[in-house]
């Protein structure tokens, strides 16, 4: 299955539009999919963030079919009076979905391949196409290395979380993701490799390889943002972070370090109450509640700390409806949500984009399943432009070097990754 998958991503990339969900064969009980690929639009929808929602709530109910694509973290303008002026290089739309002619599902062993009746007639040769398709390099990469550099110095992301606390003492917020960018001008990466490095060295349960003409997302994600399966909507917020140690005595000492870091615990509990009182909105009065609360969760890179928190809505509760009135994530924004939100946008210096957006598909009963989009690296071909952004927590007990050394371990596998892209080793 590992080479069957190497085959169809590769074939994959003569498409214009291309999203593939990996969860690595992550154990998890909230999955229907172990992976899945979506290529070949036969209709889409790409929208700033005005009207957005409705938008894709008359698109999603007008095709009644299987939809693919992503929310930027921008459409919070939709929802609130907000702003985004930021610095862009990405250029990514604040919304994009397309309806796919031909999607495979992977379950087990299984493959399962769903093309639209206009080109059924297909299957047959595209199966043959993909099973003799081998992996290539790339020679047309840049003897330079690439050379990564960050969007805010040291000295200024440290006053910035300075800033950041007197907005904390003085009551305005009680928490907020502050994020930064790390970026590469003039460069040309095989995405493709980008990500195939980023996975085998990350594993994570939500990557995603997603290709929109010339734009790019490679993301080793660990985070679930939110997922419907029938009438149960499953949000899975991330917050609390430790590095991993090659040395199995001090990695447990880390992993146990995290469990016990009253600080990490309050920012988990803190983003709890915000996401049930999202789900509240759209949920059956009393349905709302928290099955697993800072569990601990170790991935390649690093451990985490995770809760669940699941609602029940009724059969007659749009899908979109419970995407709007929970996006962005509460887990990249901060409480009380809309201060966070603007306090965030006059802190950072870059426009997020797809970062800490989401990715996903809708499926043709309406579920849904979305990522968060961390751990990623966006990429513009035309623009020779690559980045990724990392942040943390701010809370009262946040002290600003720590959070500088956490944005540092969660960037590690990214810069790895891009610095070693020339030969494609990591």
């Amino acid at each position: 299955m590992p080479v069957f998958k190497n085959q169809l991503l590769m074939w994959s990339q003569q498409f214009r539009e291309v999203l593939w969900l990996d969860s690595n064969n992550f154990t998890q009980t909230n999955s229907s999919y172990d992976a899945v690929l979506a290529v070949d639009a036969f209709t889409s929808i790409q929208t700033d963030f005005t009207d957005a929602f409705q938008k894709l709530k008359e698109y999603q109910t007008l095709t009644n079919d299987w939809l693919f694509g992503y929310l930027s973290y921008d459409l919070k303008n939709a929802t609130e009076h907000l702003k985004s002026e930021n610095f862009d290089a990405l250029e990514f739309p604040d919304l994009w979905f397309f309806q796919p002619k031909k999607i495979f599902l992977f379950k087990g062993n299984q493959v399962e391949m769903r093309y639209l009746n206009m080109v059924d007639d297909e299957m047959e040769s595209d199966l043959e196409t993909i099973e003799k398709t081998s992996r290539v390099h790339s020679s047309e990469l840049p003897d330079n290395p690439i050379k990564i550099q960050p969007r805010i110095q040291k000295e200024a992301y440290l006053e910035k979380v300075n800033q950041m606390l007197t907005h904390i003492h003085r009551g305005d917020i009680y928490e907020a993701n502050f994020c930064q960018e790390f970026y590469a001008e003039n460069v040309t990466i095989e995405a493709l490799e980008i990500y195939n490095n980023l996975n085998a060295i990350s594993k994570p349960p939500f990557a995603t390889f997603l290709k929109l003409d010339d734009k790019f997302a490679m993301s080793a994600s660990p985070e679930r943002y939110l997922r419907k399966i029938g009438n149960t909507v499953i949000s899975q917020p991330i917050k609390g972070t430790a590095k991993r140690s090659k040395n199995g005595a001090e990695d447990s000492f880390l992993k146990n370090q995290l469990v016990s870091d009253s600080k990490e615990r309050s920012e988990n509990i803190m983003i709890v109450d915000l996401v049930r009182n999202d789900l509240s909105k759209t949920a059956i009065k009393g349905s709302v509640h928290v099955p697993e609360l800072c569990q601990i969760y170790s991935f390649e890179q690093v451990h985490q700390m995770i809760s669940t928190v699941q609602s029940t809505v009724s059969e007659t509760t749009n899908p979109i409806d419970i995407i709007e009135t929970t996006f962005p994530m509460g887990s990249m924004t901060g409480a009380p949500k809309i201060s966070a939100m603007t306090i965030i946008e006059n802190l950072e210096e870059t426009k997020r984009g797809l970062y800490s957006g989401a990715v996903g598909y809708f499926s043709p009963e309406g579920d849904f399943d979305f990522n968060v989009v961390i751990r990623s690296i966006l990429y513009n071909q035309t623009n020779k432009y690559a980045s990724y952004s990392v942040g943390s927590a701010i809370t009262a007990k946040s002290k600003p070097e720590s959070e500088y050394e956490e944005c540092l371990t969660k960037a590690k596998a990214m810069r790895d990754v891009l610095e070693g892209s020339k030969d494609g080793n990591c």
